[in-house]
């Protein structure tokens, strides 16, 4: 009869470890806000069976080459100009995954040794990130505002050789996004994204000069590898960063200089 039992107790116990098992998730996420928006729906993700594991990185290059050699799952950073734009000059098979839309950093312009953007000298030295999305949405905020006017303003990877005018005769700078905060000092204007914003302790609806508006199309998106594009675990993932819990969390935490897409 014990005979007998042990098989049947051996299979409850299979069954209860299964039922509990977790299906790990690797993310690449830049620190702030998006790693910091991953940790906050850990846990809720870990009652779901998902263990998530959270990868910081300081550029918008490794996080899309580690998802596409698969070194991880999915990553959290970046906007679907930026992604189209880096699929096509690396041949890369990255898409945005399903329902994926979490958030917008409305990107702004930063000084240090102006107060008003009519301050602006002539021949001023202007810094702008060096990737052809950034650079051109840089650039189309100068021209909203007036600073320069561009050929074509709906071309979204417009470079300092597509300005028609610049009355201030500026010259510009390109540098790596992320350098872009630590150039403060060496340059008269610096158009930064806000997740290198924030990291640089600056409040983007206090001190830039220039912000794009709620109406920005740069909606900060989960991206992943064409072959895991409708992982059930990324289907959690991106569930969980759309939720109520999570626009309060953002409201909150970031008083205006982050806006829920969702």
């Amino acid at each position: 009869m014990i005979r007998k039992l042990l098989p049947l107790a051996a299979a409850v116990a299979l069954s209860f470890g299964a039922a509990h098992a977790q299906t790990k998730l690797v993310v690449g996420a830049t620190p702030v806000p998006h790693a910091e928006l991953l940790q906050h729906v850990a846990p809720a993700l870990k009652a779901q069976g998902v263990e998530l594991q959270v990868k910081e990185f300081n550029d918008y290059v490794l996080p899309n080459t580690a998802v596409q050699e698969k070194q991880l799952d999915a990553n959290f950073f970046q906007h679907t100009p930026y992604l189209e734009s880096f699929n096509k000059d690396r041949k890369t098979e990255l898409v945005a995954v399903p329902n994926g839309g979490i958030h917008v950093e409305p990107f702004g312009a930063y000084s240090k040794k102006i107060k008003a953007i009519a301050d602006l000298k002539e021949g001023a030295l202007v810094a702008i990130p060096n990737d052809p999305s950034n650079s051109g949405r840089a650039l189309l905020l100068l021209d909203k505002h007036g600073v320069i006017k561009l050929k074509d303003r709906s071309n979204i990877t417009s470079t300092a050789a597509d300005i028609a005018e610049n009355p201030k005769k500026l010259k510009f700078r390109e540098l790596e996004a992320a350098m872009l905060p630590r150039a403060l000092d060496d340059v008269d204007l610096a158009l930064i994204n806000t997740n290198y914003a924030l990291e640089a302790k600056l409040v983007p609806t206090q001190d830039a000069l220039l912000i794009e508006g709620e109406d920005s199309p740069y909606v900060n998106i989960v991206v992943a590898h064409k072959d895991r594009a409708n992982d059930e675990a990324i289907k959690k993932l991106t569930d969980a960063l759309r939720t109520e819990d999570v626009r309060a969390f953002i409201q909150t935490k970031y008083k205006g200089a982050i806006v829920p897409a969702f």
